[in-house]
């Protein structure tokens, strides 16, 4: 346990090939985090956000029988597609546990942060836009969700430097490869 404590953090020294590894998975780590999370995500959606999704649209439509008519594909494609999402991510996660690199770490650095941005913002804006109520995100829910990816971004900065070091250690290995 250890280990894999002073592996996921961000600030410790990796000296080893074997710390390198752990740092480099702390990433598939934060990737597991994230698939959990949007597994939640998705079961709320179908739960009844949903139909939420079609109200809105269809009051958004103004009466408009072409757009109201589409609102219930659309919702099932948003569910779709966060499905997708989790899928790809889920692929990524075990990509980076079997096989460490920097690129995921890298990406999913840029993703995170981008979803902080956008939660951030979410917040501030929230009582700004004419959303019904059906559709906002509850507090506990936004708040829950910067925790969730405020861990991620600590994992995944640690499995880049996992990754990096790995790399590192592999070209004085190998030189020529």
């Amino acid at each position: 346990m250890a280990d894999w404590l002073k592996a996921i953090n961000p600030t410790a020294p990796i000296n080893t090939r074997p710390e390198a590894v752990a740092a480099a998975r702390a990433s598939a780590l934060a990737i597991a985090l994230g698939v959990a999370f949007g597994i939640f995500g998705v079961i709320k959606t179908m739960g009844g956000g949903t139909e939420a999704m079609e109200a809105m649209m269809v009051e958004n439509a103004q009466g408009d029988p072409d757009v109201a008519g589409m609102a219930g594909v659309m919702a099932g494609a948003a569910v779709f597609a966060s499905i997708a999402m989790v899928v790809v991510q889920a692929i990524l996660g075990l990509v980076q546990w079997a096989k460490p690199n920097r690129f995921i770490p890298i990406l999913f650095i840029v993703l995170v942060a981008l979803g902080l941005a956008t939660t951030f913002y979410g917040l501030m804006m929230a009582n700004q836009m004419d959303v019904p109520a059906g559709m906002q995100a509850s507090i506990w829910l936004s708040v829950l969700s910067l925790v969730v990816l405020l861990v991620e971004l600590v994992l995944h900065i640690a499995g880049f430097r996992g990754a990096s070091k790995l790399a590192q250690l592999n070209k004085a290995e190998f030189p020529n490869s």
